[in-house]
């Protein structure tokens, strides 16, 4: 039996009787196998939530990734440009297809693909007649890409822009939700997301056609027949009616949720913000971040402590936090990808931490967060 603290955890799930409501539902209809009612309907209400006309529930946000790039055409042999500072989704997507990342550094003020090394690297690939199939921009920990840099310069050299959106549900960009920009937005339903179906993703897009063919492929890309008869290679990448009836009832909630979680960092930044050598993941003036994850960066010589020494101490005192996502250019897996600049990914996770951010955070689990981090600073 453990007696210590209540463990925090960096980002849990946090749900409700809506959710449970829901659930209950679809599992008395006895729609419990994918697809059903509750797929149809969060389909169409997340679509209506980012402002998309179409979308299509499926298993993951690594799934919308995989069929998204497929839509566009990648395949063997074919180079497709990537955030360097992202989770590993966004780039093993690509290999799934025999095609190879390219990554981009990050922008200091943002965190997020850097529009002018996208340009730089797109100049270079078309003088030497190479241009990439297609570009995954990701919107970091809740904050929005510069999308319309991005699109410019995308459209320009006729590269096809695919948002990895999934950890940004909520947040906007120019007054328009992020997931919109681009042929296809992608967003995941992970258990640690904003909203949870446990499990989940949904690729939304204008284009009808390209949605239905999604379906068609995550469904295991059976063709119409009293048999099962197959004509093109197919996953199984649909989502459950029972998942979907969850997501339904977190949808509901989204804007709660994000608030919450903007609280969470006001909080944080009120109390630690006075500590020497602690910054915050800066939040662009283009758009409203959902602070997914509260990230803040440490310099050692002037905090008194680095970033290794702050999670320790916190794990110490049963507290969950993890290193900002390590570069997709320093993974063992990627050691033979190009990549364009690094430094900036590199120091953001050599200093960066994320510290938890659930939505259903106590008052006083936050102050037991806030009061490690200040004693390592030797600021108690």
């Amino acid at each position: 039996m453990n007696d210590g603290p209540q463990r925090i955890y960096l980002s849990p799930p946090h749900m409700g009787d809506r959710e449970r409501a829901l659930l209950a539902e679809a599992f008395d209809s006895n729609w419990i196998a994918p697809l059903g009612p509750h797929v149809d309907a969060f389909e169409r209400e997340f679509a209506a939530a980012v402002d998309r006309p179409y979308a299509a529930a499926l298993s993951s946000g690594t799934a919308a990734l995989h069929l998204a790039l497929e839509l566009v055409g990648v395949g063997p042999g074919d180079e497709v440009l990537c955030s360097d500072l992202t989770f590993a989704a966004s780039a093993f997507a690509i290999t799934y297809l025999g095609a190879t990342p390219v990554f981009l550094d990050a922008d200091r003020a943002t965190w997020n693909m850097d529009p002018a090394l996208l340009r730089e690297e797109l100049t270079e690939c078309a003088a030497r007649d190479k241009l990439p199939k297609a570009v995954i921009t990701v919107d970091l920990y809740g904050q929005s890409a510069d999308h319309d840099p991005i699109l410019a310069t995308c459209d320009a050299f006729g590269v096809p822009v695919i948002e990895d959106a999934a950890e940004a549900l909520g947040a906007t960009y120019r007054g328009r939700p992020v997931g919109r920009f681009g042929r296809f937005g992608v967003f995941s339903f992970n258990g640690n997301k904003i909203i949870t179906t446990s499990g989940g993703g949904m690729l939304v897009s204008e284009d009808g056609a390209a949605l239905e063919r999604a379906r068609f492929l995550a469904t295991q890309a059976r063709d119409r027949a009293p048999h099962y008869e197959h004509s093109a290679i197919g996953y199984n990448y649909r989502l459950s009616n029972l998942l979907a009836a969850v997501g339904r009832g977190q949808l509901e909630v989204l804007q709660e949720r994000v608030a919450a979680r903007r609280g969470n960092f006001d909080f944080y930044r009120e109390r630690l913000g006075d500590l020497p050598g602690l910054d915050f993941m800066p939040e662009a003036d283009y758009g409203l971040a959902t602070r997914w994850l509260t990230c803040v960066t440490i310099d050692p010589q002037r905090f008194g402590g680095d970033r290794e020494a702050v999670r320790l101490a916190l794990e110490a005192e049963n507290i969950e936090a993890r290193p900002v996502w390590k570069p997709m250019h320093l993974q063992p897996v990627f050691a033979e990808c190009r990549v364009r600049g690094g430094g900036i990914a590199a120091e953001l996770f050599e200093r960066g931490l994320c510290l938890p951010s659930g939505s259903s955070l106590t008052a006083a689990e936050l102050e037991r967060v806030a009061g490690v981090v200040r004693r390592v600073a030797g600021r108690p």
